[in-house]
């Protein structure tokens, strides 16, 4: 069994409607105050981080204060656009979706949604896994049953823990949600 913390990004410089932003003022403070937290209460673990640059500037705190060596993994990636929806669509294309279902999606997205749960299974030990908002709700709708895409409205740099043993999703605990607009 793995257990891992699966940590939002901090708040990125730009919305939805830029592909990869890196963080900004807000996002950097958050993304220490996460390492803070997380090196005071667990010993040093693997880090494994999206490749997105929100997410690697995210975890270079912590990963800092353990002295590990993030591993880049594609398999945590942000959710893709479908095609034919222009970057500058995405933000809209994005908030008219998130309360549907993966299933409402179609096979595209589910197949995402079984990539993400797939690679975080994989992980063989406990590690910290720094990620996207939809794709760690991917692994908290696995826990609970639940097929929607929002299970929660998780806040930037929010830990979720979750237990993998065998293929299967136990729900720790859940991330802190946003009290604020998600952009």
């Amino acid at each position: 069994m793995a257990r891992l913390i699966l940590v939002r990004h901090g708040r990125a410089a730009q919305g939805w409607e830029v592909p990869d932003p890196g963080l900004d003022d807000v996002g950097r403070s958050q993304a220490e105050a996460v390492a803070d937290v997380l090196a005071g209460a667990f010993t040093p673990r693997p880090i494994l981080t999206s490749p997105l640059t929100r997410c690697r500037q995210t975890a270079v705190p912590l990963a800092t204060r353990w002295g590990v060596e993030p591993t880049v993994e594609p398999g945590v990636a942000e959710l893709p656009s479908p095609p034919g929806v222009a970057t500058v669509d995405r933000s809209a294309w994005l908030r008219t979706h998130m309360a549907g279902t993966w299933s409402e999606l179609g096979p595209m997205f589910v197949d995402f949604r079984d990539s993400v749960l797939a690679t975080l299974a994989d992980i063989p030990a406990d590690s910290v896994v720094f990620s996207h908002f939809i794709a760690i709700n991917a692994a908290i709708g696995a826990a609970v049953g639940d097929d929607h895409l929002v299970v929660l409205h998780l806040d930037n740099t929010s830990r979720t823990i979750v237990d993998v043993d065998s293929g299967g999703f136990r729900l720790i605990e859940g991330g802190a949600e946003a009290d604020t607009l998600i952009r």
